[in-house]
């Protein structure tokens, strides 16, 4: 995807992200409550839906940098010539660590990790590492061949060759990777309320508990919202990454 068309797709992202912050405000919330029918209640004040998502941002930004340490990193040693007969188990382990819904991977690990945090970021780390590993795989082998035999040429090693040749030309499929990361991560971080942990997915558990719609509208419109946010932040930074190489 090219930075023409990244743009304006930050821009879609943007747009959608404020009008769902906009629907998470209590006045709004209760609107749309009452047009659905939904009995009147007292909605979540703004300060406490702003307080819930910078938790709920904290964690989630906690556990892409996980993922992002060991999906990359992975994801570079699978790409290596010496490690090639462990990529399969890599990316079979990181398919099963997927395929285990986050409420599961919540629940199993309360015995042992507790409330709050440390189960949802164990969510987190085993939803989103299988497309940051193969979103890196894939960006690193496309790097073309010619290049580097032409750093080989020159007398880098191969350490040098990644760091100088391949990561750089790399960036944007990686950044790629990381923004669907991100985006899984923001979505996930809301299950984390059923281990106790204070995210924007605490009152949509609350909601459905008391059977009362408000909460539910306004956790799941400030979620959504981050989501597309943080969306747009990625691809723009995409855009200033594929700029930067293009000079």
């Amino acid at each position: 995807m090219t930075s023409n068309r990244r743009l304006p797709q930050a821009l879609g992202s943007l747009g959608v992200g404020l009008v769902l912050a906009v629907l998470s405000h209590p006045a709004v919330a209760t609107s749309i409550a009452a047009l659905l029918g939904a009995p009147g209640r007292r909605p979540l004040a703004a300060g406490r839906v702003i307080e819930l998502a910078e938790h709920h941002l904290a964690l989630a930004g906690l556990g892409l940098m996980l993922v992002g340490v060991l999906g990359v990193g992975l994801g570079v040693v699978a790409t290596r010539v010496s490690a090639r007969g462990w990529r399969n188990g890599i990316d079979t382990a990181a398919a099963v660590a997927q395929a285990v819904p986050p409420v599961v991977v919540v629940a199993l690990a309360l015995p042992v990790l507790g409330f709050g945090g440390p189960p949802t970021l164990l969510a987190l780390l085993a939803y989103g590492i299988m497309p940051t590993l193969r979103g890196t795989i894939g960006a690193i082998e496309a790097v073309s061949p010619d290049a580097r035999q032409a750093g080989i040429a020159l007398g880098l090693t191969p350490r040098q060759v990644l760091t100088q040749i391949e990561l750089p030309l790399a960036g944007a499929g990686i950044l790629d990777a990381l923004r669907v990361a991100l985006v899984l991560s923001i979505a996930t971080t809301a299950v984390g309320a059923l281990a106790g942990a204070s995210t924007l997915g605490t009152p949509i558990v609350a909601g459905l508990q008391n059977q009362n719609l408000l909460p539910m509208l306004q956790g799941a419109s400030a979620t959504a919202a981050l989501a597309f946010l943080g969306d747009a932040l990625m691809l723009a930074a995409a855009v200033l990454l594929r700029r930067s190489l293009d000079r």
